[in-house]
């Protein structure tokens, strides 16, 4: 089969097109015939570390195939496997955290972190709608458990995550104000946000208060400014950062803060799968890539200003 390894860290020329051996499944595995793969920022994080994180483990002397988020279809089922058959489409997030292995034609998945994709749904949406809504699920519902009627704010509201955030917000019945350059306004807007602040011209921390909960993506300064506005018993998720620095700072402010880290989870994917199905929540791609072309998915996410999500096609 095809897949794209990583030979080496670096620049977008160490991703090389390599013909490997089909992936061996385990008894509770899915062998997936891969049609779309999201990129992530974390990809080209990955690509140019150095020394890898603890949280990514591949086996020593394994190629090293970066990616974890994948729409395709079943061909085969592990001798465990009850809840899929060969033939289904499926969606999600493959063992993030560790090695997923999904810059390839066919990715050896665990049942239990898919979901059957919805039949009106497009391969290329389905596969946007993994990492990065999940990561807006997990904060916005597991993490914070938002309410009809809370003041939310979501920082970098036309990225990955996002545009998935504002739009789950809004279906929790939250007042959702965005965060993006002027030039991605009217899409903020349209995804159901109440309040655009056009942060190239606009200080959010002198125009907001009394917030409930913020999700920040970006970090760094945005968090620090972030903190002077949230009410006191309201809470912030941060997706970037130091978990202990994130901890102190807004404990001390009498926020609850959180470091999240998403999980692969196919129970979270079937609730994204259903919104999906009746319309709640739409991935929005802002650009597609055919199998030979990972170098330049990678070049143009690293520009960390890409509306939505890419994706590349198998």
């Amino acid at each position: 089969m095809k897949a794209v390894i990583l030979k080496e860290p670096g620049g977008v020329d160490k991703l090389i097109l390599a013909d490997l051996p089909m992936p061996v499944l385990a008894p509770t595995d899915v062998l997936v015939q891969t049609k779309a793969i999201s990129i992530n920022p974390v990809d080209a994080f990955l690509r140019t570390s150095r020394q890898f994180p603890p949280w990514f483990t591949p086996k020593a002397g394994e190629p090293v195939i970066l990616g974890w988020d994948i729409s395709g279809i079943i061909t085969e089922i592990g001798s465990d496997v009850t809840n899929f058959k060969p033939g289904d489409a499926v969606f999600g997030m493959v063992r993030f955290p560790g090695h997923g292995q999904a810059y390839a034609e066919y990715v050896s998945a665990p049942a239990a972190q898919l979901a059957l994709k919805p039949d009106l749904v497009s391969h290329e949406s389905a596969a946007a709608a993994t990492l990065a809504a999940l990561t807006a699920w997990q904060s916005l519902v597991n993490f914070v458990k938002i309410k009809p009627g809370d003041r939310v704010l979501i920082h970098a509201a036309a990225g990955g995550v996002g545009h998935y955030a504002v739009q789950l917000a809004k279906h929790l019945g939250a007042y959702v104000i965005g965060t993006s350059s002027a030039a991605n306004r009217d899409f903020v807007l349209e995804l159901g946000a109440d309040e655009h602040i056009d942060y190239t011209s606009q200080k959010f921390d002198q125009v907001l208060t009394d917030i409930d909960f913020v999700l920040d993506p970006i970090g760094r300064d945005t968090f620090e400014r972030s903190l002077n506005i949230i009410r006191p018993g309201g809470a912030l998720v941060g997706i970037v950062g130091n978990k202990a620095v994130i901890t102190e700072k807004t404990q001390a402010k009498g926020i609850n803060g959180f470091r999240q880290g998403v999980m692969s989870n196919g129970d979270d994917m079937r609730q994204i799968a259903d919104r999906m199905a009746n319309g709640t929540l739409q991935s929005h791609v802002s650009d597609t890539f055919t199998f030979d072309q990972f170098p330049e998915a990678h070049t143009l996410v690293e520009t960390g200003k890409t509306k939505g999500k890419l994706i590349v096609t198998v």
